[in-house]
């Protein structure tokens, strides 16, 4: 459990740092364009990595 939270954590800082340096000019890109989804979404990424599942 501590290893998916520690996952998700780290997601989450990766997910904030693709929108802050990387992000969308356009507002276009669903990924990068709103830091909420992007955190969510790696968040979730590094849990499930992390969860080995």
């Amino acid at each position: 459990m501590m290893k998916m939270l520690i996952g998700a954590a780290i997601g989450t800082a990766v997910g904030y740092a693709m929108f802050r340096f990387v992000g969308c000019r356009t507002g276009a890109c669903p990924l990068t364009a709103n830091p909420w989804i992007s955190m969510a979404l790696y968040g979730l990424l590094g849990a499930m990595v992390m969860s080995g599942r």
